[in-house]
């Protein structure tokens, strides 16, 4: 399955038959035991040799992030060097990903290049892709989610009263998605929440320390003013049935 798990055909062996998938024209990948042979016209690959455990490693990386098959000259911009020195990463990755070796296989598709899933592994893919998906996050959950992570340990009476609505709903939501767990209890009985591992996760943090700087997003006190007399506008319009100004 290459991305999202199709399968594709084969390429050649690496050995000899590499670039029978590329345009005409254009080189054949050499032997992954000697990936530069000698005379080769691209002036990019002088130094190749030496090299090419790093391109192959870029190589790889981009594969591994685009969701699209990648043609050599979509390689080779992203790279910055010739279609010739892409050829010779892609035969040392071809060789590294060769049948039995691992769990993901390099394909030739739709005219580039791309990983998919060995065919040994479908059935495990199936099981895996079949589970629910999970949703993304209403508003309310998000800002429910922004209360806790900020303010942790607080209480579902504490998060409403910031809100200015019910937080019940969002908040059960987050606890069944395992974003938040309780953390004890108030003085007045009430379950404090916190944020967890899960959430971090989520949104690509260590720590909590991560988290923006909440104090970037205060506004000033020329700001507030500002806020405070458009929203008084904007009320005193719609109580009088008029369109607020701008």
């Amino acid at each position: 399955m290459s991305g999202a798990g199709a399968e594709g055909h084969q390429p050649p062996p690496f050995g000899g038959g590499f670039g029978a998938g590329l345009a005409s024209g254009e080189e054949a990948a050499p032997d992954p035991a000697n990936p530069v042979p000698e005379g080769h016209p691209v002036g990019e690959l002088a130094g190749v040799k030496q090299e090419l455990p790093s391109l192959a490693r870029i190589v790889e990386a981009l594969l591994f992030l685009s969701s699209d098959p990648l043609s050599l000259e979509d390689l080779a911009d992203a790279a910055q060097v010739g279609q010739g020195a892409v050829v010779a990463a892609l035969a040392v990755l071809g060789e590294q990903y060769a049948p039995g070796r691992r769990g993901l296989r390099l394909r030739e598709l739709g005219g580039g290049w791309t990983f998919a899933s060995d065919p040994s592994t479908e059935e495990a893919a199936k099981r895996l892709l079949s589970r629910p998906r999970t949703s993304t996050l209403t508003p309310a959950q998000a800002e429910t989610l922004a209360i806790v992570a900020y303010l942790q340990p607080i209480s579902r009476p504490e998060i409403t009263r910031i809100r200015g609505v019910s937080a019940d709903s969002a908040t059960s939501t987050l606890l069944e998605r395992g974003l938040i767990e309780e953390a004890g209890s108030s003085q007045f009985g009430a379950v404090l929440y916190r944020s967890t591992t899960a959430f971090l996760k989520l949104f690509g943090l260590r720590t909590l320390d991560e988290l923006p700087d909440i104090a970037r997003w205060d506004p000033t006190p020329e700001e507030q003013a500002e806020l405070r007399e458009r929203l008084l506008r904007a009320g005193e319009a719609r109580a009088g049935g008029a369109p607020p100004q701008q």
